[in-house]
């Protein structure tokens, strides 16, 4: 940027999975002059690219926040890590890249919260537009998006072999988790193309940088949104150390997050007026809704040691991974194109249920925790989170200083229901593995072990090993209620020309993984900016 100070039609403050959407979307008309703003730096680590490569880059603070929770009573005290993505693409260029959009019923919920054109039906356009499905378009995918949606490149025995066990205990076999309807066991999509992660930053937003009405600031940190009255008229951001400040004529939209955008909002004096008193920040407007609702899925591992070969082995060993690095190189497929989850299930705990209210990961390693090397012996990890958590937490700064990390407060499992189906989500684990086809291949369950086996064991359990699967959204939601913190139209309430476009807006959290429900975010909320300009 030239100088200390320009205007523009559109700042987007966050180059996430939303923010380059935006980006993308509304500089596609000329007119509109738009400035992406992105606190993290370019997406050139080459890391990002490999889709196993999020072992390198969650945890890494290159490109993660390296957030960590508050400790929490729910965990027994323990304060865990929350990675979010600083760089080019967000969440999108670090996550596990499992393409789920959620079930029909997840958004018929908003609709019914209140939300006109948030049903299924409305947001299915949306998903489908962003799409370029591998296996081509029909009535319920896209084909030609900027967004990769690819068959994962490789298979291991005790893949299949789960997918036949939750057969044999009567869950389907399914070959698609996004129509809609989840329920099944099966292989996932991932958001991959030829063999390579597709990010935002490298479907919406590498195509289009070179547009002349679009500019990308990166290592930039807004510090507030500026405002006349109740009215947002710019950015105040610093980059280098130096303050910058941007104006528009048309809209702010912040894309920070479930973690930033609330933060953003309550530095800028949007938020809860006691909290905003504390730290001697001045009140444009009385928001109590900003930071609360948080969701997000907790998740609890099994690992099982085998009687085969699992990818434990061929990464510990020297010759086989060079040939697995071969692989890639030349075929693109291979265990380098492993995502955080291999085969995937949705089920229910209670057969009284009217959807699926657990989701399991499997993949055919096991490791201490993310960013941690693999065991020495052979195993495989099943994981299960409870979609629908009833707990809810906060976010809140600590500090009028945009550098203070804020406090993070998930609250986990202090709702009874989310105790209860934490521990049947293992049982129903331990039902899966108990199967001949999956005791075929056990040798011995290494976590939790055999000697877990009351509730209350596994609950416990639970408090002390359960994680996040990296999914927090709702800190911003939408809805009309007085906890609500933007429209329908994912306009702020009681402030003009102020938008919040990402996972924050969501009044409840999705069954799944999040990053295509923020992706669809930013195609139907890019839509609605235009709509409303006209």
């Amino acid at each position: 940027m030239a100088g200390t100070e320009e205007e523009f039609d559109y700042i987007v403050a966050g180059a996430g999975s939303a923010g380059c959407v935006l980006a993308n979307r509304l500089s596609a008309d000329s007119r509109n002059r738009v400035l992406l703003l992105e606190a993290g730096g370019r997406d050139n680590y080459p890391w990002i690219h490999i889709p196993v490569g999020y072992f390198k880059t969650i945890l890494n603070p290159r490109t993660d926040w390296c957030f960590y929770t508050e400790p929490d009573a729910g965990l027994n005290g323990r304060s865990i890590p929350w990675p979010r993505g600083k760089v080019l693409g967000g969440s999108s260029s670090i996550n596990g890249l499992v393409y789920i959009r959620g079930q029909s019923h997840d958004y018929n919920q908003w609709r019914q919260l209140g939300n006109t054109g948030w049903a299924w039906d409305d947001v299915l356009p949306y998903f489908m537009k962003a799409e370029d499905q591998e296996r081509g378009a029909s009535e319920t995918h896209g084909a030609g998006g900027p967004l990769g949606v690819s068959d994962i490149g490789f298979s291991r025995g005790f893949s299949d072999a789960f997918i036949d066990a939750a057969e044999d205990i009567g869950i389907p076999r399914t070959d698609d988790f996004n129509s809609g309807d989840q329920e099944g066991a099966g292989y996932f999509q991932l958001t991959t193309r030829n063999g390579r992660r597709c990010s935002t930053a490298v479907g919406y937003l590498r195509p289009v940088k070179g547009r002349s009405n679009l500019s990308i600031t990166t290592r930039a940190l807004v510090r507030r949104i500026l405002f006349e009255g109740k009215r947002a008229v710019g950015i105040e951001y610093m980059v280098d150390g130096q303050t910058r400040v941007a104006r528009t004529k048309g809209e702010v939209i912040l894309s920070s997050g479930a973690i930033g955008s609330p933060q953003i909002l309550q530095l800028s004096g949007v938020g809860p007026g006691a909290l905003l008193g504390e730290f001697g920040i001045p009140v444009v407007h009385e928001a109590p809704g900003v930071g609360e609702n948080l969701q997000d899925h907790l998740q609890i591992r099994a690992i099982y040691k085998t009687n085969q070969p699992s990818l434990n082995d061929e990464v510990n060993s020297l010759f086989r991974k060079a040939l697995m690095g071969l692989e890639y190189i030349f075929t693109r497929k291979g265990p380098l194109t492993l995502a955080a989850g291999h085969v995937g299930m949705f089920a229910r705990t209670r057969p009284d249920l009217e959807t699926p209210d657990v989701q399991f990961h499997l993949i055919p390693l096991s490791t201490k925790a993310p960013g941690e090397g693999l065991h020495e012996f052979s195993a495989f990890t099943s994981s299960v989170c409870q979609l629908r958590p009833e707990s809810r937490g906060r976010i809140v700064i600590k500090s009028p200083d945009p550098t203070s990390y804020p406090a993070i407060h998930p609250n986990y499992l202090s709702a009874v229901t989310d105790q209860q189906t934490i521990v049947g989500g293992m049982k129903l684990s331990r039902k899966i593995m108990a199967t001949p086809v999956m005791q075929s291949l056990i040798t011995e369950e290494f976590m939790p072990g055999t000697d877990v086996q009351s509730d209350e064991d596994l609950l416990e359990h639970a408090r002390d090993n359960a994680g996040t699967i990296y999914h927090p959204v709702g800190t911003c939601k939408m809805g009309d209620d007085p906890m609500a913190v933007v429209d329908e139209r994912l306009r702020v309430h009681g402030i003009k020309r102020l938008r919040v476009v990402d996972a924050s807006i969501m009044p409840t959290l999705v069954s799944g993984n999040t990053n295509a429900p923020s992706i669809m975010i930013g195609e139907k909320a890019s839509d609605m900016i235009l709509e409303d300009a006209r």
